[in-house]
């Protein structure tokens, strides 16, 4: 698992894909302190790292990447559904919140 730092390049996002699904990689953006942290088999695992971290259950939000797909960001994880939030689906269906994980991601990974 990694927690981005530094601005990660396309090609180590590929690689890091071929490790674990091949063509996509899973994440989890902390959408109010701009973290975003992938390479996990379970959003759920990178969700439990960044809590034990200090982040707040509903900043977190879970992402596939796709290196090599013009769709690059699917809103798409178990631990999106969040009823309290107004959130009832798998996807994040507040178009704010999706803003807020577009830009994390492009400042965490060169595109």
């Amino acid at each position: 698992m990694l927690i981005l730092t530094e601005k990660l390049t396309l090609e180590e996002l590929r690689s890091i894909a071929k490790n674990i699904f091949g063509e996509m990689v899973k994440g989890v953006v902390d959408v109010d302190k701009g973290i975003l942290a992938i390479d996990a088999e379970l959003h759920a695992d990178i969700e439990a790292e960044l809590l034990q971290q200090g982040s707040a259950q509903a900043s977190l939000w879970g992402i596939n990447l796709y290196p090599d797909e013009d769709d690059f960001i699917e809103f798409d994880s178990m631990i999106n559904i969040r009823p309290s939030q107004n959130n009832r689906s798998r996807s994040v269906e507040n178009e704010a919140i999706r803003s807020k994980i577009i830009s994390i991601v492009n400042a965490r990974i060169s595109i």
